[in-house]
């Protein structure tokens, strides 16, 4: 146990945040169930290279999900992208989903615009520790879970990556997301953190296009009123219309 706890504080300072550190699971799952259109309008893509999108009322580490990014000529572009940026190869190199501690060496040359990225979402789950199992807790903006962003870095990579049972080898486009304090909202399901969540246009800019300093300004947490409890027991977050009429 020891050991273990020295590790985690190591793995702390270095502002990496994934499914194993101390307090238990990070933010680790989320969903986005407003449809492709919708998407692109709201975070103002110009460019769209995920095909088909489909809804994801449960989207965990390693799996591919939409990015929006600035593209060629800073046009943004709707992307997929895999869930998991590259740890610190001193620690094995695990899959890092949640950032935290940006003055870390690690981060830093992730930091300017060119790897700065918004991760639509319209919930995100955290697990209150209930027994006999842990009890998942969705949270968004409303009942009707408008489209936020969570403030994401992303970066190419070369490696295997994927489900054990079918992975891929080869290069990847990787994405995690900022986390900051738990505001009163989230602190009574995990008082450790929450995602940094960006809910305007101008934020939108300010993260993809602002300078570093300003765009590091973002790191906070959502104000209290701005975020509500909405689903509880189920690792699935279905779109509403589904709840309504399913």
């Amino acid at each position: 146990m020891k050991a273990r706890a020295g590790f985690d504080a190591k793995f702390d300072r270095l502002g990496l945040e994934g499914e194993n550190t101390k307090s238990g699971p990070m933010c680790n799952l989320y969903s986005l169930t407003k449809g492709q259109a919708a998407v692109r309008d709201w975070f103002r893509a110009r460019q769209d290279r995920t095909g088909n999108l489909p809804l994801f009322p449960g989207i965990f580490p390693d799996q591919m999900a939409p990015i929006v990014r600035a593209g060629a000529y800073r046009e943004r572009e709707l992307v997929m992208a895999r869930w998991g940026m590259p740890g610190p190869p001193q620690y094995g190199g695990a899959v890092v989903t949640n950032v935290r501690n940006l003055d870390s060496p690690h981060w830093r040359g992730w930091l300017g615009t060119h790897n700065r990225c918004l991760i639509p979402a319209t919930s995100f789950c955290e697990y209150a520790d209930t027994k006999p199992r842990k009890t998942p807790i969705w949270f968004a903006l409303n009942e009707d879970r408008p489209l936020f962003a969570f403030a994401g870095l992303w970066t190419g990579w070369r490696g295997i990556r994927g489900p054990k049972s079918a992975p891929v080898e080869g290069r990847h486009e990787l994405f995690g997301f900022l986390t900051t304090e738990a505001n009163a909202i989230v602190a009574p399901i995990h008082p450790k953190a929450m995602p940094v969540i960006l809910t305007t246009p101008d934020e939108f800019d300010r993260w993809l296009e602002g300078d570093t300093a300003d765009a590091l300004s973002l790191q906070r947490p959502l104000p209290d009123g701005a975020l509500e409890i909405v689903a509880k027991g189920e690792k699935e977050d279905p779109p509403v219309e589904s709840r309504l009429f399913g």
